[in-house]
Order: structure tokens, then sequence, then C-alpha cells
């Protein structure tokens, strides 16, 4: 899977996303690792979702994984927690906002 590709199935997947009710800004930097690699953004903004395949560089956290470890993720394959605590998913920034990206999902 390329990375263009990548953003396009995440894209897909939360286009129907109801973030209405986050009454404060996000902003997720996902870094992808090994095939598809690249880095784009979630950011949560005035009720609105956008993911753009670019690096934000004013994010409250950055997550670092492989595509296939983010679509478990995202599918409910794979807790976060678990992913963090056996290294397949690395997390810098605020954990607090990072918490909240289970909201989106």
């Amino acid at each position: 899977m390329t990375f263009e590709e990548i953003v396009a199935k995440v894209r897909e997947i939360f286009k129907d996303a109801d973030v209405s009710k986050i009454n404060e800004h996000l902003a997720y930097q996902f870094n992808i690792t090994g095939e598809g690699e690249g880095a784009f953004y979630a950011e949560v903004k005035d009720g609105k979702l956008s993911i753009e395949p670019y690096e934000y560089y004013d994010r409250d956290c950055k997550f670092i994984c492989t595509a296939h470890v983010l679509f478990d993720l995202i599918s409910g394959k794979l807790d976060p927690v678990a992913a963090f605590m056996t290294g397949k998913l690395k997390v810098e920034g605020n954990l607090g906002k990072a918490m909240k990206l289970k909201e989106l999902m």
C-alpha cells in the first residue's frame, strides 16, 4: 500500500465521523513507518475533522507506527494501550490529548 492509498483509506474511514461534540482543538500527526512510509495529520477544529498528507508542526501529539498497526487500531482489533506497551505504537507529546483520539474512532 502506498502512502497516498493509506491517507485515502483513512479519509474514507473517517468521512462520516461526528466530531461536532468535541469542543477543543486537537491536532494529531501520524508517522507511518515501513511500507507506505510518510506523515499525515488529523485535526479537529470548529467541529470539523480534516485529514491531510502533511506534517503538522503545531501538533498536540505524534503517533508512530506501521500502516498495519494503524488500521488494526482503527478497526478495534488492537487496543491502543496494548500497542503502546508492546512498542507497536510510539506516542510523543501530550498524552492526555492522545487519549482523546478514541473519541474520533
